[in-house]
């Protein structure tokens, strides 16, 4: 089956390091989704104002590799990166067809825009520019299992870093991106088997690069560029 974007999504992360690792982690994220022109219709998206969530299918765009190898198990972060679960038990962006399920709050809908009709969206765990193949409103009747059994999950809970961040960052975004970065940061980006204190992380945010280290359970922003 061939398949093409019918839209991007348009968001403040210009990397995959650094984005929430889970949709709705951080309910502020604010992004766009843009159509593609075959696919700017009003029509398409009437009825869509009455929905509160939306399911996204995209594709992880920033994992493009040569290997076609499948590899059965990965290294999920939650379990620190050192034990393994087989995939289709995991959310690992690395699957044998690169497709990611995301459900994001629908903020409003701006059918009058010069790329319209845009789907203003929140909560979103995507890279700026992440391709989205389809759409589909979110159905709490059907879509929603809260006394669901979350395997490895429930098992090992995920412990936020300390986050200090420097005085000019203040000056650089808006306080609702300061939030959005905070808690960003606090949630630890980094890949799960690296530890070194002496290591400088960075990845882009808002038009800046961001750049931080980790001494035991605190992160501090050393340079926003």
């Amino acid at each position: 089956m061939d398949i093409s974007p019918i839209a991007y999504y348009r968001g403040p992360f210009g990397s995959k390091f650094g984005i929430p690792r889970q949709s709705s982690v951080i309910e502020d994220i604010g992004g766009r989704i843009v159509f593609e022109p075959a696919f700017r219709s009003r029509d398409a998206v009437k009825g869509l104002e009455g929905f509160d969530w939306l399911w996204l299918i995209w594709g992880f765009s920033a994992n493009q590799t040569d290997d076609k190898t499948f590899h059965a198990t990965v290294r999920p972060p939650r379990l620190g990166g050192n034990r393994t679960v087989g995939v289709f038990a995991s959310r690992s962006p690395f699957r044998p067809n690169p497709l990611g399920l995301s459900s994001v709050r629908l903020a409003s809908i701006e059918l009058d825009a010069p790329s319209g009709p845009l789907l203003h969206v929140l909560g979103a765990d995507l890279m700026d520019g992440t391709p989205i193949y389809d759409i589909k409103p979110y159905l709490s009747f059907c879509d929603s299992h809260p006394d669901a059994k979350q395997g490895f999950i429930s098992e090992n809970n995920w412990e936020e870093l300390e986050v200090v961040l420097p005085a000019e960052a203040a000056s650089l975004f808006s306080s609702n991106e300061m939030e959005i970065l905070r808690r960003s940061l606090a949630l630890d980006p980094r890949p799960r088997v690296q530890h070194d204190q002496a290591k400088v992380y960075g990845f882009p945010f808002s038009g800046h690069e961001v750049r931080f280290t980790v001494s035991g359970r605190t992160l501090t922003v050393v340079g926003i560029d």
